[in-house]
């Protein structure tokens, strides 16, 4: 198994980085404008872009400190993956949060996962830019990094 691995710094609290991982409108502000279901524990989250999408069920859900969901629905490299999110501050970042993301059990390192690192890596920026200045750059909006995504984006 590999897993994709993150980090990224906001300049907010814990709390403010949770609610944007757990909260619909949160969601819907930095990684797609279609987010709808429940973030509950136990609930599912469906996320809808141009070329598809993923439905997560989320597992764990500590404020301020921890996210976890299970792929229920999506590509079959997705499904029964688990990706979390742990938010942290200490004396050593000041008012930041470290937040360090995982994309975990990935079958093998497959050309899509490549991909998907990549465009995690510019979700984590919309989150941080979201948190830090009020708009993120979710999908449709976000930054295309491969033409198949220009394509899907262009129906």
């Amino acid at each position: 198994m590999v897993d994709i691995l993150h980090q990224v710094g906001v300049r907010a609290t814990p709390d403010k980085v949770f609610d944007a991982l757990t909260t619909i409108d949160g969601l819907s502000g930095w990684w797609t404008e279609d987010t709808t279901g429940s973030t509950d524990v136990g609930g599912v989250i469906q996320f809808r872009f141009p070329s598809g999408g993923f439905d997560m069920r989320v597992l764990e859900s500590v404020p301020g400190e921890r996210v976890v969901w299970e792929v229920v629905g999506g590509p079959e490299e997705w499904i029964g993956t688990t990706i979390d999110w742990v938010m942290f501050q200490d004396d050593k970042v000041g008012d930041w949060t470290v937040v360090n993301f995982g994309h975990r059990g990935w079958k093998e390192p497959i050309p899509f996962m490549h991909h998907c690192s990549t465009k995690w890596a510019t979700f984590l920026l919309s989150l941080k830019e979201l948190i830090e200045h009020g708009a993120g750059s979710p999908s449709p909006r976000d930054l295309k990094i491969i033409f198949w995504e220009l394509e899907a984006a262009a129906r």
